[in-house]
């Protein structure tokens, strides 16, 4: 817990609501005394640094910090910033001993703060941004991915119509739906053509691998969006739900193993790929972390891995040149397009290297 005495700590990552965010906070302080079960006012309200795409609320009150995510005011897109699916998922997983945090309520009433809104427990924990781990041990490394592929395996693991997510996504189909969904975004925003792109939109979709298992998936499981515990290498909290659904665990897990081929997006931030010997730095490689993960799912392997490398590529592709089609419609910023054109005909060159290594002829 944390303690008032200390400003600094207590408000560590966290400033002042920005004023396009600010909300009615007395409604929400007589919500939470009548929703949220040991609630104890007065309440203070800060707002999370991070670039969100849900605004993320620091609340203090009688000693206990929670943390509220909410739809952002304005219009939006239908399906965007489903912080209700959010709280669903976390809702069922919780009571199973899975690492999320503790959830106290939902609230459906926009008039309460403007948009709907829900209140979970706030872990205290380590949040670490560099995959490369640059300032730990190699044991210390080995053991934080350990822990990350198990806690991906136990999620993938869960039984979720036992869990009540039933109706949470569609149950077949996954790799189809996905690749017919962003071939048609790709195609509606394209700029210039492609080569690569047009033979894996024919290529993936007559190609998918058999075997078409439904679990829940996360859809962005990475370091940064997970709590370690302060001190011992264990996952305590996994984060950010917003992309969660039911559908293909393989393509979650390879979109996440794309950290061990792909170079870092971001600058500031170390790449797998540019550690020469990943074993001596105490990460362990591609191939032993899904071995871990197989074990933990009870697979035999991941012969599949170049075609679901070629599908996660494609689709990254596609919602890149998505960003381009939207500045060219005069719908984003410039700012964005640049990098994003810059990034689309690797990802695809990418795709298709993996693609005639699952096959693909040309």
């Amino acid at each position: 817990m944390v303690h008032s005495g200390n400003a600094q700590e207590m408000f560590t990552g966290t400033k002042d609501v920005a004023d396009t965010h600010k909300f009615n906070e007395a409604n929400l302080e007589a919500w939470m005394a009548e929703h949220v079960e040991g609630f104890e006012g007065p309440l203070t309200v800060k707002q999370f640094k991070g670039g969100q795409s849900n605004p993320t609320y620091k609340l203090f009150a009688g000693g206990k910090t929670y943390v509220m995510r909410r739809k952002p005011p304005g219009k939006l897109l239908p399906s965007a910033h489903a912080v209700d699916r959010e709280f669903r998922v976390i809702d069922a997983l919780y009571p199973l001993g899975f690492p999320v945090a503790r959830p106290y309520g939902l609230c459906m009433d926009e008039s309460v703060v403007g948009t709907i809104f829900y209140i979970m427990d706030c872990v205290e924990g380590r949040i670490l941004w560099d995959g490369t781990l640059p300032d730990l041990e190699p044991t210390e490394r080995r053991a934080i991915y350990e822990a990350k592929v198990k806690t991906f395996a136990e999620l993938h693991n869960v039984d979720w119509r036992a869990a009540g997510l039933e109706g949470f996504g569609k149950e077949s189909d996954y790799i189809a739906r996905q690749t017919h969904r962003w071939t048609k975004q790709y195609v509606a925003s394209e700029t210039k053509k492609i080569p690569e792109m047009d033979a894996l939109i024919d290529w993936l979709p007559k190609n998918i691998p058999a075997g078409d298992t439904t679990t829940i998936v996360h859809g962005d499981y990475r370091l940064d969006n997970m709590i370690l515990h302060p001190t011992e290498p264990k996952v305590i909290a996994v984060l950010d739900w917003e992309l969660c659904t039911l559908g293909d665990p393989l393509a979650d897990f390879t979109y996440h193993l794309m950290n061990w081929v792909m170079p870092s997006s971001d600058p500031a931030r170390g790449a797998l790929v540019d550690i020469e010997d990943l074993k001596a730095y105490g990460i362990p490689t591609m191939e032993e972390y899904t071995a871990l993960y197989c074990e933990h799912t009870g697979r035999d392997g991941l012969p599949e891995v170049d075609y679901y490398f070629a599908y996660n590529a494609f689709r990254l592709a596609a919602i890149c040149q998505g960003i381009v089609g939207r500045v060219r419609d005069g719908t984003a910023s410039n700012a964005a397009a640049a990098t994003m054109e810059a990034r689309v005909a690797p990802l695809a060159e990418f795709a298709a290297d993996c693609a005639r290594k699952a096959g693909m002829e040309g």
